[in-house]
């Protein structure tokens, strides 16, 4: 395949690669943390690119940000406070939006230029960054979960990039205890936790380090994400109180529209295929 027409992203150590036709390079730039690219492919709308990896298509966004948002929220008991470190897209800040009990979500990623790109080219990701209980913090999501008051906070969700550069200690255990002390009794912590097909190892080190900063209940959910490495994503949640309170009846009457978030789509995303049981039982 010639490399000017298709953008492809190899998997190191999968002996893989994911590729997308190109109909051209809309923008490029290396901002103070990461090297950005925006394209326009041929099927799958705009496409980000951070640091060589894909981030965030027109096409398929659905998947990731409505499955990093309404399970945590349809499992807490009754969320008001949110904050997102990372997700500078918008797309998970919209969803959490559609909540109308939240009162306020604090969206905190380290880098800028990701939402203003985001605003340029993704502007239906970024149409609820003006809702007034939304809160919009260009620092470092790490320092601010480090800082903040204990119990100060209900959901934290971990929108992040892979663990390497400015997200590598998202991943780690002083990040989680730090999770742990701000959030509230029946908090919940939500992390992107890649792909257990290929990431088993990775997905064994995060919730170990969950459990050893006390989070007595962990659950993954697993969803489809055409773009990201074997095409089969997950997030792990963990919290100091039980995750098998989901509030069925009100995803049912949620009031908003999703493109693939609903019950049986949450129920489903909570079996754990059977490899999974075996390496973590």
């Amino acid at each position: 395949m010639n490399p000017s027409e298709w953008f492809t992203e190899q998997v190191p150590g999968a002996e893989s690669a994911f590729s997308l036709k190109i109909k051209r390079k809309l923008h490029e730039e290396q901002s103070p943390f990461q090297f950005i690219e925006i394209y326009e492919t041929e099927t799958f709308g705009n496409l980000m690119v951070i640091d060589g990896c894909t981030m965030v298509s027109t096409r398929d966004n659905f998947f990731y940000h409505e499955m990093m948002s309404h399970p945590v929220l349809f499992t807490h008991p009754n969320p008001k406070n949110v904050w997102i470190i990372g997700g500078g897209d918008c797309g998970t800040l919209k969803e959490v939006l559609k909540h109308p009990g939240v009162e306020h979500v604090v969206q905190i990623d380290i880098d800028e230029r990701v939402t203003r790109l985001a605003e340029i080219y993704f502007p239906e990701l970024c149409e609820s960054n003006d809702d007034p209980r939304a809160e919009l913090k260009f620092i470092d999501g790490i320092k601010w979960v480090k800082d903040a008051a204990p119990g100060s906070v209900d959901i934290i969700i971990v929108d992040s990039t892979d663990p390497i550069g400015p997200a590598e200690g998202l991943f780690g255990a002083e990040f989680y205890r730090d999770c742990f002390n701000c959030l509230s009794d029946t908090g919940i912590v939500i992390q992107q936790s890649e792909s257990a097909l290929y990431h088993l190892k990775l997905m064994g080190e995060m919730r170990s380090a969950m459990q050893g900063a006390g989070f007595d209940h962990l659950q993954t959910v697993f969803f489809p994400q055409c773009i990201y490495p074997s095409g089969w994503w997950s997030a792990t949640m963990a919290s100091k109180a039980d995750l098998g309170h989901f509030r069925e009846m009100d995803a049912a009457k949620k009031g908003f529209e999703t493109v693939y978030y609903n019950i049986d789509i949450h129920r489903a995303a909570l079996a754990q295929p059977e490899f999974f049981k075996r390496a973590f039982a």
